[in-house]
This record gives structure tokens, C-alpha cells and sequence, in this order.
């Protein structure tokens, strides 16, 4: 259930998105409020879990992780156990930055940030060892043309 936020919410919302390190003051200076007021609302936002927390955008180049894949996944197995088992794997793998389960002909779309192809299949020989996947694609990203955690507000 989506929360009730006025233009002020979203406002302040827009700010953080731009930079969360910004002072109080400065966020109601442009927001055009006071710090109390902005505050409380962020407070509150939090609270309602429209916040869900604050983290720092690493640049994953500068960390040698140069390399993007999208991998494609159909499984032939739907039980519970199964569904279980497959995303405690996907949880515990600090390289997946994203799992999406699909409708269609894929199951499963996973973002996967490694250093080299080398590290990829390091991956997925560690995926495959935990669950059985009957089809897997991956798709090397060869350029990123927009990334952000910006959401349409």
C-alpha cells in the first residue's frame, strides 16, 4: 500500500534521492520549509517504510568489478524447496545486485557485477552446484547507459 506524501514529501524525497549528505538546513532551504517540519516528515517516512535506509552509491569500475552480466534464467523446477533453496543461493551471492522473477518465457533475471568473465563462470559453477537450473543465458553488458537509484517522484 503506497503512502500518502504531499508536494512538500515529495520535495524533500527529491533531495534526498540527489544526495542524503546534505544538512537539514540546507534541505529545507530548498524544499522551502524549516528544519522541524522537514524533520518530522523524514521521521515519519521512515517510519511508514517509505525510507527504507541510507547507503553510499559505490562506482563498481573503481572497485574492479568491470564486469556487467544479465543472466537469464528457466527453470523446470516449481516446488517450494526448490524456489527455497535457489533464493537462499541467490541471497547469499554478493554478486547478484539484483534478482527479478519474471512472467513470460524467462523464469528469473538476475544482475550480476564481476570483476572478468573468468569471475562470472567462478559464479556460475558455484549457482549450478546448489540448484539444479535447466536453462541459463548470459548476456554481457558492453556499455552502461543509465544507472540510478532515482526513483520518478
Amino acid at each position: 500500500m503506497s503512502a500518502a506524501l504531499d508536494d512538500l514529501d515529495r520535495k524533500i524525497l527529491s533531495e534526498l534521492q540527489t544526495d542524503a549528505e546534505q544538512s537539514l538546513d540546507e534541505i529545507a532551504r530548498k524544499v522551502g520549509s524549516s528544519k522541524t517540519p522537514v524533520w518530522n516528515r523524514i521521521r515519519r517516512m521512515r517510519e511508514q517504510g517509505v525510507i527504507t535506509r541510507t547507503t553510499a552509491i559505490l562506482d563498481p569500475e573503481a572497485l574492479g568489478l568491470e564486469a556487467c552480466f544479465f543472466v537469464l534464467i528457466r527453470t523446470s523446477e516449481h516446488e517450494a524447496e526448490w524456489q527455497r533453496r535457489f533464493l537462499k543461493a541467490l541471497r547469499e551471492r554478493p554478486e547478484v545486485l539484483e534478482a527479478h522473477r519474471l512472467a513470460g518465457d524467462i523464469d528469473y533475471i538476475l544482475k550480476v557485477r564481476v570483476k572478468n568473465a573468468r569471475a562470472y563462470d567462478t559464479f556460475y559453477q558455484a549457482l549450478i552446484s546448489e540448484v539444479r537450473i535447466y536453462n541459463v543465458t548470459a548476456l554481457l553488458s558492453m556499455e552502461e547507459i543509465k544507472s540510478t537509484t532515482v526513483l520518478p517522484l
